[in-house]
């Protein structure tokens, strides 16, 4: 896992923004969705969509405001719009992520079991993918209800501390990507439950996202 410094960018929303403020960032493809518990329970399997029909689509605003940031960098020459974006977010060290069988090796299904279970951090938890594709599950703060995001090379997806969520592959079972992190990074997950409510990086979280909607 290498280790290096890193550089400024905003989180963009719209194809204006794109034009007017960063040509280099292409218009916004990410895909999120209400999961379909139902589906789930019906098909346990974590690697399929799980989509209504028609499909409950939720938009990047929406996202913004469970804090929730999106950016989506061509892969091409992505590394300095890497470096910007770490730059203006402080984040110092960056390492690699491989999820395959082949990536993991003996740790693979524990690995793939322990990611799916609903947890939080005490640290932003920031992926750029490379290559492969899977989905973060992120709880609605208001519904308590999942919302799917899927992500495939190109997105950069920030999970703010304190935030609810899981992580699966899909059908391609294989996901490479760039973690990027402040300092000593805080990547414990805390699993849900009555404690963990209570877990003060989660009481700011809530706090935060009270404000926010």
């Amino acid at each position: 896992m290498g280790l290096e410094t890193s550089a400024s960018y905003e989180f963009v929303r719209s194809q204006s923004e794109v034009s007017a403020c960063h040509p280099y960032v292409r218009p916004l493809i990410m895909k999120a969705y209400r999961f379909n518990d139902a589906s789930y329970v019906k098909n346990p399997d974590q690697r399929l969509a799980h989509t209504y029909e028609p499909e409950q689509l939720v938009s990047v605003e929406a996202l913004d405001r469970l804090g929730v940031k999106y950016w989506s960098i061509p892969i091409q020459g992505w590394e300095p719009k890497i470096d910007a974006i770490a730059a203006e977010r402080a984040y110092k060290n960056r390492d690699l992520i491989n999820v395959t069988k082949e990536g993991l090796g003996e740790l693979y299904e524990s690995k793939i079991k322990s990611f799916f279970e609903e947890h939080l951090h005490e640290d932003e938890e920031i992926r750029y993918i490379l290559d492969g594709s899977g989905y973060f599950d992120v709880r609605d703060f208001q519904t308590d209800s999942w919302i799917r995001i899927g992500v495939v090379p190109g997105d950069l997806l920030v999970l703010p501390a304190g935030i609810y969520h899981r992580f699966t592959l899909d059908h391609t079972n294989a996901i490479k990507a760039l973690r990027l992190f402040q300092d000593e990074p805080k990547w414990i997950p805390y699993n849900r439950s009555p404690e963990t409510d209570r877990n003060p990086f989660r009481q700011e979280y809530a706090k935060s996202v009270s404000i926010a909607v």
